[in-house]
């Protein structure tokens, strides 16, 4: 018989009191197994882990091959884990047929009894509702979807025990009419630190071959050293370009200062440039002005990005199309908005019949906004979508902080039980960024500077303690901060003046790649694999690990397209030109 249950290692402690430890059952399919013990003994804890009611301390829960651990309650329902409990609550007006099928009504599209009989039916009706969706989102013409790179590569490996290689095939397979787009930190690839050049080069090379087309680079300084490989590589593997200004506002950075740098950007090889407005900062007038003057400058499309944190984002996309941008990044309604991009359909209606008519279908949008409507509710009810990043907040434009900022101070203010510390560390963050040399709050100098900003409010004492992100971007080894730094600051962070790296802090970095086949080549199975395991170590290897495991040949599992970052995000071209 197959197994269709598989707990090992399981643990569950509470503080001093361990209730499960150390459990490991295999349940047969088609056998009736029973969990027997005196009371305390823990048994309904047991089903209560099984049925993610509560998360174990430690160990694993498989069904089929769906990793149930750290999931939420009701996506283990969904995946065909359900319960009773002691005190059993019947609809006494029911059947006893109809009561069992109460319990696999987990979504009304389908049918009770089909549940019942035929989960495999079920899921097989899932996957294909997932693939219209995709269907629908190519058909409708967007010039790019942005899919993958950023925070989604390492979302996939810690969040959702998920191949990211994997999930780009299968958006590539899924979306063949539209271009895919990723995003790329540089000489940070999708990391936090800075990699050697033959690991940038090969990452742009897997990254086309398994079927990204625009790769946008950024760099976090506006630094432009830190691009120089990426752009080289993209080329080379014949890939688009789409060079980045990290937009912000600072007394040094003003129209004139990003203006040169889209020049500069421009005659290292760009194919397009994009103006990443990633903390809603960028006003309607102050978009009209740059792009108009970036299309006097370049001859390259100019693309931007900005979000609707402060509740300005559609007049800046409306100021920048009159100004002649050529592409805007906006979301679908049911994930538009707040810390997202401005929606897609109120954009398309607003332009519709003017000289910047986009020419997309609204009807196909609507279509397509049915399926991740869904998926915004479901996000909402698990709480992985926060309702505080939905809401407008103009304090934004007082604090500069992007959304994925927000997001992530409000994770470590919970951690340390200091919510109410929350405006505090907003107001201490523009004084961190200015001892820092004013560094755009983009991944990864927001986290730091973000970091550097919990620290000094939660300890009550300014840099009384420096991350070593902060010590490394103080020293330079991200490369050089735009402004000038504190130096105050950086003698209490230990870093003398000739210490300071002034050189392209990848030219100190030995080639890493034959270190890093080496170092995996029992657990590696791909070029792919390694390069997962050089960026993301601890967490790949876990997933690498527990898919060779289970996966005798190697056969990578792949979790609802809905679940990526930012696969629900769509780029609307103000114009059909492609």
């Amino acid at each position: 018989m197959a197994t269709t249950l598989r707990i090992e290692h399981l643990v569950k402690r509470f503080e001093g009191l361990v209730a499960v430890n150390d459990l490991s059952i295999d349940v047969q399919e088609r056998k009736i197994h029973a969990l027997i013990g005196p009371n305390g003994s823990g048994k309904t804890t047991t089903l209560n882990l099984i049925n993610s009611v509560i998360p174990p301390t430690s160990g694993q829960i498989w069904f089929r091959d769906t990793l149930l651990t750290g999931k939420p309650t009701f996506e283990t329902v969904k995946a065909g884990v359900g319960r009773t409990f002691q005190n059993i609550k019947l609809f006494s007006s029911m059947t006893v047929l109809e009561n069992v099928m109460m319990g696999g009504q987990k979504d009304v599209s389908h049918n009770m009894l089909r549940f019942i009989v035929d989960l495999r039916g079920s899921h097989r009706e899932e996957r294909v509702l997932r693939e219209k969706a995709c269907e629908v989102l190519d058909s409708i013409g967007y010039y790019s979807l942005e899919c993958w790179g950023g925070a989604t590569f390492d979302s996939c490996l810690r969040f959702l025990n998920e191949d990211p290689w994997e999930r780009l095939r299968q958006l590539r397979a899924h979306l063949p009419h539209t271009k895919l787009q990723m995003l790329f930190r540089g000489q940070n690839i999708l990391g936090y630190k800075h990699y050697a050049d033959d690991v940038v080069d090969e990452f742009c090379a897997k990254s086309i071959e398994n079927g990204i087309d625009i790769i946008r680079i950024f760099d976090a300084l506006n630094d432009v050293r830190n691009l120089e490989q990426a752009i080289k590589s993209t080329k080379k593997y014949g890939g688009q370009v789409e060079a980045t200004l990290s937009y912000t506002i600072s007394p040094i950075h003003n129209e004139d200062y990003f203006v040169k740098l889209g020049r500069e950007l421009e005659e290292m090889g760009a194919d397009a440039l994009c103006i990443k407005d990633m903390a809603n900062l960028l006003l309607p007038m102050d978009a009209y002005s740059l792009v108009k003057r970036l299309k006097e400058t370049v001859s390259i499309p100019i693309h931007l990005h900005t979000h609707n944190t402060s509740g300005t984002g559609d007049m800046v996309y409306l100021m920048a199309a009159m100004a002649g941008v050529d592409i805007v990044d906006t979301a679908l309604s049911p994930l538009a908005n707040g810390t997202s991009q401005p929606a897609t359909e109120s954009l398309v209606a607003t332009l519709k019949g003017t000289v910047r008519d986009t020419g997309l279908d609204l009807g196909k949008m609507s279509e397509a906004a049915v399926h991740f409507r869904k998926v915004a509710e479901r996000l909402k009810a698990s709480g992985a979508l926060d309702p505080k990043v939905l809401n407008v907040d103009t304090n934004t434009l007082l604090y500069q902080v992007p959304g994925g900022m927000l997001s992530n101070l409000i994770s470590q203010l919970k951690q340390a039980g200091k919510e109410d510390k929350y405006y505090d560390v907003l107001a201490e963050i523009p004084r961190v960024r200015e001892d820092f040399g004013y560094p755009p709050l983009v991944t990864p100098s927001s986290q730091i500077v973000g970091t550097q900003a919990v620290m000094n409010i939660i300890f009550g004492e300014r840099y009384k303690n420096f991350p070593k992100e902060s010590r490394a971007m103080l020293r330079g080894e991200y490369g050089k901060l735009p402004g000038t730094v504190n130096e105050e600051v950086r003698a209490k962070a230990g870093i003398k003046p000739e210490d300071v790296i002034t050189c392209r802090p990848a030219d100190l970095i030995e080639p890493e790649l034959p270190k890093y086949r080496e170092q995996y080549k029992g657990l590696a199975r791909s070029e792919e694999d390694v390069l997962s395991l050089a960026l993301f170590p601890q967490v790949a290897e876990k997933f690498i690990k527990l898919r060779n495991t289970r996966h005798p040949l190697g056969q990578r599992f792949i979790k609802p397209l809905e679940h990526a970052e930012k696969v629900e995000r769509h780029i609307a071209p103000l114009s059909r030109k492609k």
